[in-house]
């Protein structure tokens, strides 16, 4: 293993905390990754890290040492750094919610790919916000806030939480008139947590304040599909997101439920660790993604007084 080599290592070492997540974000043998530590503490002669209950941390030659690799690093990569008018090659890694994904993330990919033969993409679908540095992923996908992490975030679009039920229920057991009345009523939930609430908006307050129902539903899954179909049979009623529904809520399958208690828009956005030293490969995907998204109607602005 070649000096430079070891560097990247040790770098990767201290952006994941921890041999095995440098060793799954370089995608490289836990006990190549050990060596290569220890071959670069034996070159310096001194120990570059500790290990904490949780982490692995750098010693005080460590952080010296750190500083002066990210450096090199940065200055090689500015050496090798594509041309702009060169055709893109490389891997991408993109985390994406499953559903979104597999909807509307994985045709525009495929897309992609057609427009740049010499690249790979590889797709994670995964309702975590896995750890992008942990991970190795280059950009991720996410529905909802984003905690201050630093990162750099481009909103494409927003979708919204909608109360659905079809239309046999509501038959059968009458369209609830507020959300209060909601406890009288079949609940789905497509949520395994230990509060069954959902928050709804004070109906005709501009100030934005929200207030919780508790619920009791009759049945629980962790997954939308699954919940879809109950809801769709007549079941229930059931809050999934916009975009999971619109088709159905257009067909007459289903119908929106209190539209003007819905909560605030979910931002819908492109997440990257950092924006310097931007391979051309990842600025054309965020480009080319940003673009099909925003143009998607599910995820344009929807009024609560209108069907998404």
């Amino acid at each position: 293993m070649d000096r430079f080599d070891e560097l990247q290592i040790f770098v990767a070492i201290l952006d994941a905390g921890s041999l095995s997540g440098a060793a799954r974000r370089l995608r490289r043998s836990a006990p190549a990754v050990t060596r290569a530590l220890a071959a670069l503490e034996e070159r310096v002669g001194a120990r570059l890290v500790e290990r904490t209950t949780r982490r692995l941390a750098a010693t005080e030659a460590g952080l010296r040492l750190a500083e002066m690799a990210r450096r090199v690093l940065a200055d090689y990569d500015d050496a090798v750094r594509e041309d702009d008018n060169a055709p893109l090659r490389g891997r991408l890694r993109i985390t994406v919610p499953a559903v979104f994904g597999r909807r509307h993330v994985a045709p525009a990919m495929i897309d992609f790919l057609d427009l740049h033969p010499a690249l790979q993409v590889e797709l994670v679908f995964n309702d975590r916000n896995l750890d992008m540095i942990e991970h190795g992923l280059d950009l991720a996908v996410r529905i909802g806030p984003l905690p201050d992490t630093g990162m750099m975030a481009r909103q494409v679009g927003q979708v919204r939480r909608m109360l659905v039920a079809s239309p046999a229920y509501l038959a059968r057991r009458g369209t609830p008139s507020s959300p209060r009345e909601l406890d009288a009523h079949d609940i789905i939930f497509s949520e395994q947590r230990a509060a069954t609430e959902w928050r709804f908006l004070e109906a005709g307050r501009a100030d934005g304040r929200d207030f919780a129902v508790r619920l009791a539903p009759r049945l629980i899954v962790n997954e939308i599909d699954t919940m879809l179909l109950a809801v769709q049979a007549g079941h229930g009623i059931g809050r999934p997101l916009s975009y999971q529904v619109a088709e159905q809520l257009a067909a007459g399958t289903l119908v929106r439920l209190l539209p003007e208690s819905e909560p605030a828009p979910l931002p819908v956005q492109l997440l990257v660790p950092s924006a310097r030293h931007m391979a051309p490969r990842l600025r054309a995907c965020i480009d080319f993604l940003a673009t099909h998204l925003a143009a998607l109607p599910v995820l344009q602005p929807a009024s609560p007084a209108k069907s998404a």
